[in-house]
């Protein structure tokens, strides 16, 4: 437990960072899920999707929640399957 007034103030600060991290970062999760799924089932608003994880990756990693390279490695595997779906539809 923490002893002086700022780190209690600190330990607060602390939970209500984690809650807020936590709801973006299931956010993303979410998203990249329904993504895999609908290239997967070849749905048309697949692109769609795809673009939108796409930028709550890009913003979770802008805001510090995830790194860098992991937003590029989730970034770029989303982008090699809908891909891969575009040249099987051909």
């Amino acid at each position: 437990m923490p002893n002086t007034k700022s780190a209690k103030k600190e330990l607060r600060k602390g939970s209500k960072r984690q809650v807020h991290n936590k709801k973006i970062k299931d956010n993303v999760k979410d998203l990249i899920k329904k993504s895999r799924k609908a290239i997967v089932a070849g749905d048309g608003k697949a692109k769609e999707l795809v673009n939108k994880t796409l930028k709550a990756l890009d913003k979770a990693a802008q805001k510090g929640i995830i790194k860098k390279n992991t937003r590029d490695r989730k970034k770029s595997r989303l982008h090699s399957k809908l891909n891969d779906s575009a040249k099987a539809k051909k």
